[in-house]
């Protein structure tokens, strides 16, 4: 594994298990966001439950290269789903702007993940 794909595991894991465990939580402003996407609070809830799941096999990708390329591949249809959903809604750049950055992030990874177990 290369540092850079180390460093990238390490800042998304950090990323999602902010962002999954506040979901988990139902936290307020994760409700008005589940609302505003037009989900159910208990199907947000899943889907931070799938985004901390996802940051457990990017860990275990730092010693175990499949488990985290199919943990990032995870991830990135997750942002595809997000970035459908602000598509549909006609939502501006700002509301979809972490989902592209977290997309662009996790494609990187994998791609450094792909390039290194060649």
């Amino acid at each position: 594994m290369t540092l850079a794909a180390a460093i990238l595991a390490v800042l998304l894991a950090l990323i999602f298990s902010a962002l999954g465990t506040a979901k988990i939580l139902a936290l307020q402003p994760m409700r008005a966001l589940a609302v505003e996407a037009g989900f159910s609070v208990a199907a947000y809830r899943r889907i931070g439950l799938l985004e901390v799941t996802a940051v457990i096999g990017l860990l275990i990708g730092l010693f175990q290269p499949l488990i985290g390329i199919l943990a990032g591949a995870g991830l990135l249809f997750l942002l595809g789903g997000a970035l459908v959903v602000h598509l549909r809604k006609g939502d501006g750049l700002r509301k979809y702007a972490l989902a592209v950055v977290c997309g662009i992030l996790v494609a990187t990874y994998l791609v450094l993940r792909v390039l290194a177990a060649q």
